[in-house]
C-alpha cells in the first residue's frame, strides 16, 4: 500500500492488485492485533536488529525513515503512542486504524485497486516490464512493476509465495525460506497444562551441543505444544538454524533472574522457617504463579502435601537450582506458515538498494518481506515494509 501512495502522490496512473477481499489482512494481525508499526530507535541501533543484511536497507530508511512513518499517520490524524523499549502503536491499540489511514489515503490519490485478483505471469519485452496477467485472464498493461506480495508466513492471509515463484521465473536468486519470529516445541508433556500462561521478568537460556545465548529479562507464554511470547520468538531465529545442525537444543527458564542462588536459597529458608508446618505447596504459591507450582513440584520430584520442615537439604537445593533452570528439550519449530515473518526471499545481490528495482529486469521493483531482510520484534519488520515499499513507489514514478 505505502508503494502505491507514494507512487501515486508523484501523479502516476497505480493499479493495486488486491489478493483478498480487503486491503492488509496481514496488517490487521501484527501486534497482536494492535500493530507495532515501527520503532523510535536511532539508525544505527534500528539497522543492527537486522540480521547481517541490515546495510542493505540504509538507502530506504534514509529515505523514509521511523520519524517520517510516525509524521505521515499524525498528519492524516491519527494519534500514535510510544511504549517499552521504542516501541510505536497506535493510541487506538487497534491495528484497523493503521490499514484504514493508509485505505484513505489510496482512495484520495485515486489508486485504481482490483479486489480477489492473483497475478499469474508477467509480460517482457527487450527486458522490460510490459504488463500483467491475472489469474481470470485479464491483462493489465504497466511498463513498471512493484512487487510487495510477501513471503510465505500466514498463508491465510494471502502470502503463499506467488511474487517469489515469479522472480524466480525471471532469474532472481532465492534465498532459501526459513521460519521466523516462530513458536517452538518441546518434548516435554507439561507446557500442554500451562497453556495460556504467561511468565513475565523471566530470563531464558537457549543451548545446543556448542553454543549458548542468553535472552534479556522478559515474557514466556506456554502453549499446548510448547513456548512462546517475545523472548522466544526473538531469538528463534537462531534457534531454528540450530535445529537444522544439532539434535539436543534445550532452553533454561530461569524463574527469578534477579536473583543469585545464594539469595534464593535464603529466601527459600525464609518462608520456610515462617511457616514450617505449611505443605510445599502452599508456600511455593507466594514465589510462583499458583498454575506453575503443581508443575514444579513434579519437576522436583517432591510430594506436593510435604511439610516444609520435613523438606531435606538436597530436595531443597533442587528446588534453587528448578528455580534457575527449568529445563525443556526442544524438539522444532512451529511450521514457516504459523511464523510471523518469512526469513529469505530474494536475494540482495539481485536488488538495487538505491532504488529497489531489480538489476535483471527493467520496470521491476520489490518491496517488503519478499526481500531477504528479517528482523527480531519491536516494529522493525513493519518499518523495513513501509520504507522500501515508499522507495520503491519514488523509484518507480520516477524512473
Amino acid at each position: 500500500m505505502m508503494a502505491a501512495i507514494r507512487a501515486s502522490e508523484l501523479l502516476q496512473d497505480v493499479t493495486l492488485i488486491e489478493k483478498n477481499p480487503i486491503l492488509g489482512k496481514k496488517l490487521l494481525l501484527s501486534g497482536k492485533g494492535r500493530c507495532n508499526l515501527t520503532n523510535s530507535c536511532d539508525l544505527d541501533s534500528f539497522i543492527k536488529r537486522f540480521s547481517g543484511n541490515g546495510q542493505f536497507l540504509r538507502d530506504a530508511f534514509n529515505k523514509f525513515f521511523n520519524l517520517d512513518l510516525i509524521r505521515f499517520f499524525q498528519q492524516r490524524g491519527l494519534k500514535l503512542k510510544t511504549e517499552r523499549q521504542l516501541r510505536v502503536f497506535p493510541q487506538t491499540d487497534r491495528s484497523d486504524s493503521i490499514a484504514e489511514v493508509l485505505k484513505k489515503e489510496l482512495y484520495k490519490n485515486k489508486v485504481k485497486i482490483i479486489y480477489r485478483a492473483i497475478m499469474k505471469d508477467i509480460f517482457m519485452q527487450e527486458n522490460k516490464i510490459r504488463g500483467l496477467l491475472l489469474g481470470d485472464g485479464k491483462i493489465i498493461p504497466a511498463d513498471r512493476l512493484i512487487l510487495a506480495t510477501g513471503g510465505v508466513s500466514f498463508g491465510f492471509t494471502g502470502s503463499t509465495g506467488e511474487g517469489l515463484d515469479i522472480a524466480r521465473k525471471l532469474g532472481h536468486r532465492i534465498v532459501p525460506l526459513k521460519a521466523g519470529l516462530v513458536p517452538l516445541e518441546a518434548r516435554q508433556h507439561y507446557p500442554k497444562f500451562l497453556e495460556g500462561l504467561a511468565l513475565k521478568n523471566i530470563r531464558l537460556r537457549f543451548s545446543d551441543s556448542k553454543k549458548q545465548i542468553e535472552s534479556d529479562i522478559g515474557e514466556l507464554l506456554f502453549t499446548s505444544f510448547g513456548i512462546s511470547g517475545p523472548l522466544v520468538l526473538s531469538l528463534s531465529k537462531e534457534i531454528v538454524d540450530w535445529l537444522q545442525k544439532s539434535n539436543t537444543v534445550y532452553v533454561e527458564v530461569d524463574l527469578k533472574p534477579a536473583l543469585t542462588k545464594e539469595q534464593l536459597r535464603a529466601r527459600l529458608l525464609r518462608e520456610f522457617k515462617l511457616n514450617p508446618r505449611k505443605s510445599i505447596k502452599n508456600t511455593l504459591k507466594a514465589l510462583l504463579p499458583k498454575r506453575l507450582v503443581d508443575v514444579f513440584i513434579d519437576i522436583a520430584k517432591i510430594l506436593p502435601d510435604k511439610k516444609v520442615s520435613q523438606i531435606t537439604q538436597k530436595e531443597r537445593e533442587s528446588l534453587v537450582s528448578l528455580f534457575k533452570a527449568m529445563r525443556l528439550d526442544i524438539t522444532r519449530a512451529r511450521p514457516i506458515d504459523e511464523a510471523m515473518i518469512t526469513r529469505g526471499g530474494i536475494s540482495l545481490k539481485d536488488i538495487n538498494p538505491r532504488t529497489m528495482e531489480s538489476r535483471l529486469i527493467r520496470g521491476l521493483y520489490f518491496a517488503g518481506e519478499l526481500i531477504d531482510v528479517d528482523a527480531d520484534t519491536g516494529g522493525f519488520n513493519l518499518q523495513a515494509a513501509f520504507s522500501t515499499g515508499y522507495l520503491a513507489g519514488e523509484s518507480a514514478a520516477l524512473n
